[in-house]
């Protein structure tokens, strides 16, 4: 399969309903309004192909750029390839999933997140923080930065009022992510959690809605699985 063979099949498997959702979220011509479900079902079939990935991305076709996060190779993304794919990343399906999965897994994960939270633009630091998230889910914490960590938090609660809303947001998944992978700042994330309280997000219209970190992370620690980790970033 080609390129052109994937975008055909995407828009076999691509429905209007599915579009218009998307579109209310921030997705944007071209694409088709292919479900994730689907867009898995092609994954099994192309499996990883680092080269398809990059040409997928190139596309600018959302569904085409969801899907080469998933086929994606992390280990044989570059530095640029990744900074390509985060300046590309215009809506946050791509930022805060396909590339910051794919970031987090690769070699330069810990690097781009620290310099993608720094940026003026909304879906790089957005990014960033996914990055950094997903980073603490699946490395060992033998291998994370407690100070920077510990920073990272302060950061937060002194900053996240005054953030673009999908950096408020993946912010405040970074503390659920603190508070459910990194047990040994589990009691900071809980008293970040309560100070930045339950963060107003604009939502564009939609249903979706923003967790309370504190309550997320009790769930976890009820459920005895905090510091649990997971074996991908992918989802």
């Amino acid at each position: 399969m080609n390129a052109d063979d994937i975008l055909s099949q995407l828009k076999e498997s691509g429905n209007e309903q599915t579009k218009k959702i998307l579109m209310r979220h921030g997705a944007k011509e071209p694409f088709f309004g292919v479900q994730v479900k689907d867009l898995k079902q092609i994954q099994k079939q192309i499996k990883a192909n680092h080269q398809l990935a990059l040409e997928l991305f190139n596309t600018g076709n959302s569904d085409a750029m969801y899907l080469a996060g998933l086929i994606s190779e992390p280990q044989k993304m570059t530095k640029e390839q990744l900074q390509d794919w985060v300046d590309k990343a215009y809506w946050y399906y791509l930022s805060e999933y396909a590339v910051a999965w794919t970031t987090a897994e690769s070699n330069f994960g810990w690097e781009l997140a620290l310099e993608w939270i720094k940026s003026d633009k909304e879906n790089i630091a957005s990014s960033g923080w996914a990055t950094l998230s997903s980073i603490l889910a699946i490395r060992n914490d033998e291998e994370i930065d407690h100070d920077a960590i510990s920073k990272l938090l302060d950061y937060i609660t002194e900053n996240i009022d005054n953030e673009k809303s999908r950096v408020k947001y993946t912010m405040n998944g970074f503390v659920i992510a603190v508070g459910s992978y990194y047990r040994p700042l589990l009691e900071k994330a809980k008293s970040v959690s309560l100070e930045i309280g339950k963060v107003e997000v604009e939502m564009n219209g939609t249903s979706c809605k923003v967790p309370f970190a504190k309550d997320y992370i009790d769930k976890i620690e009820k459920k005895n699985k905090v510091g649990h980790k997971r074996k991908t970033a992918f989802c």
